[in-house]
């Protein structure tokens, strides 16, 4: 076949607007490849500034109930600190009670009839 033919075909087809469309597209072939890519590739960024955003949005999410929890722990620590000191509190005062009771055991007067005498004080 020859170009004469092919040409007639391609006017039969479509016409002129044919073979317009088939030169421009032999023309920008390259062009319009990169504009393909560059539009995957934009999709692609778009794509992992999505996944980044969700992810530090998830990252502030947890560090704020970190801080909550932290709150909550020093509070609690806090506490236990108060009810720990309050414990050693109530154990010197039963210890000092048993000391009283063991010196006023010692002074006791076993004589009988002599409830009301004080004992000599140098025990």
């Amino acid at each position: 076949m020859s170009l004469n033919e092919w040409l007639t075909m391609l006017g039969a087809v479509g016409g002129t607007s044919t073979i317009t469309w088939f030169v421009t597209f032999w023309v920008n072939r390259k062009t319009n490849a990169r504009k393909e890519d560059a539009g995957a590739d934009s999709m692609e960024i778009q794509n992992l500034l999505s996944i980044i955003t969700a992810q530090s949005t998830q990252i502030d999410n947890q560090e704020k109930r970190m801080g909550v929890r932290d709150t909550k722990v020093d509070f609690l620590y806090s506490e236990n600190n108060k009810l720990r000191s309050d414990q050693l509190e109530l154990i010197r005062e039963k210890h000092e009670l048993e000391l009283r009771l063991k010196e006023a055991e010692l002074k006791k007067c076993d004589v009988r009839g002599c409830v009301n005498r004080q004992p000599p004080s140098d025990y």
